[in-house]
């Protein structure tokens, strides 16, 4: 594809900027990493690295007050956004008009080519949370997206068995790039005066693809959409939005041409709805549940803060307790008062291809889930499964009809309040069961994650790192909050690592696995006197980095 434009933006060469790969060369690499993406990649860490710092170092101060008492609220330096009525966002762009139901996965050429066959209206092209961010698997996926779009992806498992995309019609590729906190140290940038420092994922993973990709999406009927995780406030979506301004102009592309759906995920960022919506008007299609990492975001601003902010075991914290409904309800209400689509997030449960009564079990708990999201208005809903795919689309089907969304309907009914979204009392109890439900899952998921798989089905729930961090999290603030199990065991440090070490015990060892690794990471994420942000960003520095 073609990048020349009649007035490119400076380019990091003409500033003297330039960006750096540390890893060896992998099979394919150099069909990615071409001179003019490295180029156009290094152009973007040039315009917008520093402000990415600017942001982050306001996430932990804005995490430090809330540590310290003051709670979040809406804000009265944007009322006058909340309060116009007139102004829209853009919408959807082609493709993404029904969506009513995606399919959320990796980006290994298998999984892709799963996803494509699925029969879903979306896929979402994962490579954050559902990806272990090793340098194979960071080149991998944008090949496999590359091949896709281009039309050349096939797969041969080591096995034998050879995958291709058969579907008549594949699902609108929505790519989700890691967040702003995280960095691909197998990359370094080097500024115009000599400064240098690890590149950022999500600068990377965006910028490769649509680098690679835009002009072939548009080609295609669709275009470069996106799917962008963990913000904060509106100030860092305006910084996403100036990406992709400047992604347009340096690629010659309409403004407006691409597209973002932002997952409301953490407690800050559900608080400035509308504002995100505001920020990013012109490049906005919707807004997402992003349930898990929306249950972890309380965890960790509240941690510090009393037993009356500590959430039972984890089953328990559902999508029908209070706050949580809240803070869907208010979603919905807000996309749809500004023309943008709803999203609903993804239930756990999966089927079991060898267990008719676990399929059957988890069939019904995802049928009630989207039962529910299509009735309070969403305008379509995640599945992780191709096998949950009919039963999500028969819950959305009865109530979207032939029509490809329900924007139109506009919940005025609903009015929510701070101290809704703040209300986490449940009232369930911390059990004996899951204190070691969480033990066991966050280092299963962790071994898998250090071994390169970012995805895993554990006890018939599909785990990713939003819901490792739970589990993790979990375990750290019921033993600073001093908690007592409705058994009336202790949780303690002591307690909880005589756990892990029964817990590995009864797994079945292989070679290569990396459960001692897991067990150190742990030890340092759930059970360490500070509380590391993200257990990726110590898991990513120390196992996951080549060299």
């Amino acid at each position: 594809m073609s990048t020349a434009t009649t007035e490119r933006p400076q380019t990091s060469t003409q500033t003297g900027a330039r960006l750096e790969v540390l890893a060896p060369a992998i099979p394919r690499s150099d069909e990615i990493l071409t001179p003019g993406a490295l180029m156009f990649v290094s152009a973007l860490h040039h315009r917008f690295a520093g402000r990415r710092h600017d942001r982050l170092a306001e996430r932990q101060r804005r995490r430090y007050e809330i540590g310290n008492g003051r709670d979040p609220k809406f804000r009265d330096d944007t009322r006058a956004i909340r309060e116009d009525a007139s102004w829209r966002v853009a919408g959807p762009g082609p493709g993404l008009e029904d969506r009513r139901v995606e399919i959320t996965g990796p980006t290994d050429p298998k999984m892709t080519i799963n996803a494509l066959n699925s029969g879903a209206k979306v896929w979402l092209a994962d490579q954050e949370d559902a990806t272990s961010p090793t340098w194979g698997n960071v080149i991998g996926g944008q090949l496999s997206l590359f091949d896709a779009i281009h039309g050349g992806l096939s797969y041969t498992s080591p096995e034998g068995k050879r995958y291709e995309v058969t579907a008549e019609r594949t699902p609108t590729i929505v790519m989700r790039p890691r967040g702003w906190h995280l960095v691909e140290k197998h990359m370094r940038f080097v500024d115009a005066h000599g400064q240098a420092g690890a590149a950022s994922g999500s600068l990377v993973d965006f910028g490769l693809y649509a680098f690679h990709n835009a002009q072939r999406l548009i080609e295609n009927g669709h275009g470069p959409y996106f799917y962008i995780a963990k913000l904060e406030s509106s100030e860092e979506a305006k910084l996403w939005d100036d990406v992709f301004s400047y992604t347009e102009e340096y690629l010659g592309l309409p403004h407006g041409t691409i597209r973002a759906t932002v997952l409301i995920e953490t407690l800050p960022a559900a608080f400035e709805m509308e504002e995100i919506l505001y920020a990013m008007k012109d490049h906005m299609a919707g807004l997402n549940a992003g349930r898990w990492d929306y249950i972890f975001s309380i965890i960790k601003n509240y941690r510090g803060r009393g037993a009356r902010f500590v959430l039972p075991d984890r089953s328990e914290v559902t999508m029908t307790v209070p706050f949580m409904r809240a803070y869907t309800e208010l979603l919905v209400q807000t996309c749809h008062k500004r023309g943008a689509h709803a999203i609903g997030g993804m239930s756990a449960f999966i089927p079991n291809r060898r267990d008719p009564e676990v399929t059957a079990r988890a069939e019904e708990k995802v049928r009630a889930d989207k039962h529910r999201e299509a009735n309070d208005g969403f305008d379509g809903t995640w599945v992780a499964h191709p096998d949950l795919i009919p039963i999500a689309r028969a819950e959305f089907d009865a109530v979207l009809g032939d029509r490809p969304n329900q924007v139109d309907r506009k919940r005025d009914d609903v009015e929510v309040t701070a101290a809704q979204l703040l209300d986490v009392r449940i009232g369930r109890e911390i059990t004996e069961s899951g204190v070691r439900d969480n033990v066991s899952v966050a280092i299963r998921y962790i071994e898998a994650w250090l071994r390169g798989i970012g995805a895993v089905a554990i006890d018939n729930l599909m785990e990713d790192a939003a819901t490792a961090e739970i589990s993790r999290s979990q375990i750290w603030q019921w033993i600073h909050q001093d908690q007592v199990t409705a058994e009336g065991t202790r949780i303690t440090r002591d307690w909880v690592r005589s756990l892990v070490s029964e817990t590995v015990a009864g797994f079945t060892r292989f070679t290569g696995d990396r459960y001692d690794d897991a067990m150190d990471l742990f030890e340092e994420v759930a059970l360490g006197e500070h509380f590391p942000t993200f257990l990726t960003v110590p898991g990513y520095s120390r196992y996951l980095v080549d060299g």
